[in-house]
C-alpha cells in the first residue's frame, strides 16, 4: 500500500528529490532504500504486523521513513507530540503498548523521562538497520495512532489504517491539485495530523518534493520563499499572523506560492485577505485528527471567491449537518457537522465506548456546529465540545481541570478559553479558593504535569462558579468571568 507507492516512485523517477532537510537531499530512490533498511532493522528486533512503534521529535525525515517502514511491515506508528509532559507521553506509550520509541537527539532526555518499562529507546537519526524484509503490509492494516486530548481528561488514540491514509492523500492531492512538479514547504509540526497528512504525505505519494523545516521560524520561512521557491505550504492562524506582522512581510516575494492550506476550524477573514491580496489563495481545510484530517476543504478558485467558508466535502468524504437526533438538516439551518468516508478513523485505541460515542452509523460526530448553504458550501459556526484551540494546539478543559482539582488552595475550579491576540485563545482557570490559596502557586502546580501550552495563563478567584439549575457549568458566564478578570487591573 503506502510503501508500494513510494517504491513505485523510486522505480519510475529514482533521481527526483523527495525530501530536502537542512541542506541534505533524499531522492525517491534514497527514500525507498532507507525505509526498507529501517523496516529490516525493526523486523530484526521482533517488530511485525500489529506491533506499535512510537516516534518523538521535531520534524525530521526519520518520522517519514518510519511511517513507510511500518507500512511495509504492517506495524503501527504512534506519533507523539514533543510539547507534552513526560507523564502525558508515558500514558500514550503505555496505552498503545509501544515496544520501541525512536526519538530525535534534542528529545532524548524527554523520551528517557517518559519511557515506560518494556519499551526500548532508539536514536531516530541512526537506528539499527538490516536488509529489507518482505513487504506484507495490507490496506486494512492499522498504520497510525495519533493521540488527541479527550473530554474525559484522558487522551484517546485515533487509529487510521493504510486505506485511510491513502484516501486522505487522494483528498489532499485533489485539494491542492498536486503534481510531481510541486515543492511543499512543511514547517508545521508533523506530530499533528495536519502537519503530517494535509500536504506532506500527499506530496510524497504524488511524487512531489517536500522541503522540511525542523520547526516553524518566520525568518526561515521567508528565506525559503526567496531561495527554494516552494509552491505550497500549510499554516494555522497563529503562524499566519506572525508572518503578516513580521517586518519582512511587506517586501516578501510570495509569487512562488500557488496556494496555502489553512488547517483550522476558523481562520479570521482579515488574515485570509492579507494573503489573498498578494495573490495567494488561502484554502481552508476542515477536519479532525479522527478524519485524516482532510474532510471539508476549499479548492483554490473557491477560496479566492468565498473567504470564510470551510469549503465542500473532500473528494473521498461525505459531510452532512444534523440535529441532536442525527436527522439531516436543510441548507441554512445550523447543526452538528458529521463526516463519513474511508479517510475516517476505524476506532479509538482500546476505547470501545468512546468509539461508539464518536461514530454513529458510520458517521463521525465532530462536535462542531456549522451549516451548509444553498450552493453546497459549508460554514463553521461554533464548537459543541468545550474545546480551546491555542496556536493550533487543541486543549480540552477537562484535562486541565483534572490537574486543577489537585492544586493547593483550590476548592473547585473550571477552565475555559479567553481570546488572545497572538494565540487565538488561551486557557484560563476560574476557581473558588480555600485556605492557603495563591494564584502563582496554582500556576506553578502545572509544571511537569501538563504541556506548557495547556497551562492556564491566569487564575481568577470567585466566590462561586456559575452553574445552571441542574448544576452544570454555564460556559457563557464562565467565559465572561475570564474576560472580565483579564480586564481588571
Amino acid at each position: 500500500m503506502l510503501h508500494r507507492w513510494l517504491d513505485a516512485h523510486a522505480d519510475h523517477t529514482p533521481d527526483r528529490v523527495a525530501l530536502q532537510f537542512e541542506g541534505a537531499r533524499l531522492t525517491y530512490a534514497d527514500l525507498a532504500t532507507a525505509a526498507g533498511r529501517l523496516a529490516g532493522g525493526l523486523a530484526a528486533s521482533g517488530i511485525g504486523r500489529g506491533d506499535r512503534v512510537a516516534f518523538l521529535g521535531l520534524n525530521h525525515p526519520a518520522q517519514l521513513l518510519l511511517l513507510a517502514a511500518c507500512a511495509r511491515l504492517g506495524a503501527i506508528l504512534v506519533v507523539l507530540n514533543w510539547r507534552l509532559a513526560p507523564a502525558e507521553l508515558r500514558f500514550a506509550l503505555e496505552d498503545s503498548g509501544a515496544r520501541l520509541l525512536l526519538a530525535t537527539e534534542e528529545q532524548t532526555a524527554l523520551a528517557a523521562a517518559a519511557l515506560p518499562e518494556g519499551c526500548t529507546l532508539w536514536p531516530a537519526e541512526a537506528p539499527p538497520e538490516a536488509a529489507p524484509p518482505p513487504a506484507v503490509g495490507a490496506e486494512g492494516d492499522p498504520l497510525l495512532i495519533l493521540y488527541t486530548s479527550g473530554t474525559t481528561g484522558r487522551p484517546k488514540g485515533a487509529v487510521l489504517d493504510q486505506r485511510g491514509l491513502l484516501a486522505n492523500a487522494l483528498n489532499g492531492q485533489h485539494l491542492h491539485a498536486l503534481t510531481p512538479d510541486d515543492l511543499v514547504l512543511t514547517a508545521l509540526p508533523m506530530s499533528h495530523s495536519g502537519g503530517l497528512n494535509i500536504q506532506t504525505v500527499p506530496a510524497l505519494l504524488a511524487g512531489a518534493g517536500v522541503l522540511l523545516h525542523r520547526r516553524f521560524d518566520p525568518d526561515a520561512f521567508f528565506d525559503a520563499l526567496a531561495e527554494a521557491r516552494p509552491t505550497l505550504s500549510l499554516l494555522v492562524p497563529t503562524v499566519m499572523r506572525m508572518l503578516v506582522e513580521h517586518p519582512r512581510w511587506a517586501n516578501a516575494d510570495l509569487s512562488c506560492l500557488r496556494g496555502l492550506g489553512a488547517g483550522s476550524s476558523e481562520v479570521p477573514v482579515p488574515l485570509i485577505e492579507a494573503f489573498q491580496a498578494r495573490g495567494v489563495p488561502v484554502q481552508q481545510v476542515y477536519g479532525a485528527t479522527e478524519t485524516g484530517p482532510i474532510a471539508i476543504c476549499q479548492l483554490a478558485a473557491e477560496a479566492m471567491a468565498h473567504p470564510g467558508s470551510i469549503g465542500r466535502p473532500a473528494l473521498l468524504c461525505e459531510a452532512r449537518v444534523v440535529d441532536a437526533a442525527g436527522h439531516p438538516l436543510p441548507p441554512g439551518q445550523p447543526g452538528e457537522i458529521e463526516l463519513r468516508g474511508p479517510n475516517v478513523m476505524r476506532c479509538y485505541w482500546n476505547a470501545p465506548e468512546a468509539t461508539a460515542a464518536a461514530l454513529r452509523d458510520g458517521w463521525f460526530r465532530t462536535g462542531d456546529v456549522g451549516s451548509r448553504d444553498a450552493e453546497g458550501r459549508y460554514w463553521f459556526t461554533d464548537r459543541l465540545k468545550h474545546l480551546i484551540i491555542s496556536g493550533g494546539e487543541n486543549i480540552y478543559p477537562a484535562e486541565v481541570e483534572r490537574v486543577l482539582r489537585e492544586a493547593p488552595g483550590v476548592a473547585e475550579g473550571a477552565v475555559c478559553g479567553r481570546p488572545d491576540p497572538r494565540w487565538g485563545e488561551v486557557p484560563v482557570a476560574v476557581v473558588v479558593p480555600r485556605e492557603g490559596f495563591e494564584a502563582a502557586a496554582v500556576l506553578r502546580f502545572f509544571e511537569g504535569r501538563l504541556a506548557r501550552f495547556k497551562h492556564p495563563r491566569a487564575v481568577i478567584a470567585t466566590t462561586a462558579l456559575p452553574r445552571t439549575a441542574l448544576g452544570k457549568i454555564r460556559l457563557d458566564a464562565l467565559r465572561a468571568m475570564a474576560r472580565e478578570g483579564a480586564a481588571r487591573p
